[in-house]
């Protein structure tokens, strides 16, 4: 029964964590960094979680039973947060033929230490383009929900990536 119970709450905070993910801008107001997510569609709204101590340097015989739901939920989504960001990225460069980024558009900006549920998104205020001028994006200004600007330079532009329904918008 204890370990029915364990594994239901892994899974639902799991599929929490997948139902995060932003998909798109909720509005086209620029101010506005909110995304629609796959919760909006289940509950109406973002799905949200409370502050929770990170676990997951931990040894697992020294946590009570939540905080080992907690590291499982944590260690899923370090590991899938990351490795989303890498296919959007993939897809995005490889799979179809997508403009730039360009100065405007709501971008998921890769952070490490982020916890379950948040995403940091951002809106570019500035490119600046390969020296062929039409290459990829070598160079951003974001602008994060937190306010502050963050320069992107060429190594780390690979830690920026579009919302993948953001070119329908602009088309």
């Amino acid at each position: 029964m204890v370990e029915e119970i364990f594994a239901i709450s892994c899974l639902t905070l799991i599929e929490a964590c997948l139902n995060s993910r932003p998909i798109t801008p909720l509005s086209s107001n620029p101010d506005d960094l909110s995304p629609l997510t796959p919760g909006h569609f289940l509950i109406g709204t973002a799905l949200t979680a409370p502050a929770e101590s990170d676990v997951t340097e931990i040894n697992i015989h020294r946590l009570d039973q939540w905080q080992k739901i907690q590291q499982v939920r944590q260690h899923f989504w370090k590991r899938w947060s990351r490795e989303y960001i890498v296919e959007l990225q993939q897809r995005s460069k490889w799979a179809t033929s997508t403009r730039p980024a360009a100065v405007g558009d709501i971008v998921i900006v890769h952070e490490d230490n982020i916890p379950p549920l948040c995403w940091s998104l951002g809106r570019i205020e500035a490119v600046q383009p390969g020296r062929d001028g039409k290459s990829d994006v070598h160079a951003a200004e974001v602008d994060l929900d937190v306010k502050l600007l963050v320069d992107v330079h060429a190594a780390e532009v690979d830690l920026v990536v579009k919302l993948l329904v953001d070119d329908v918008h602009a088309a």
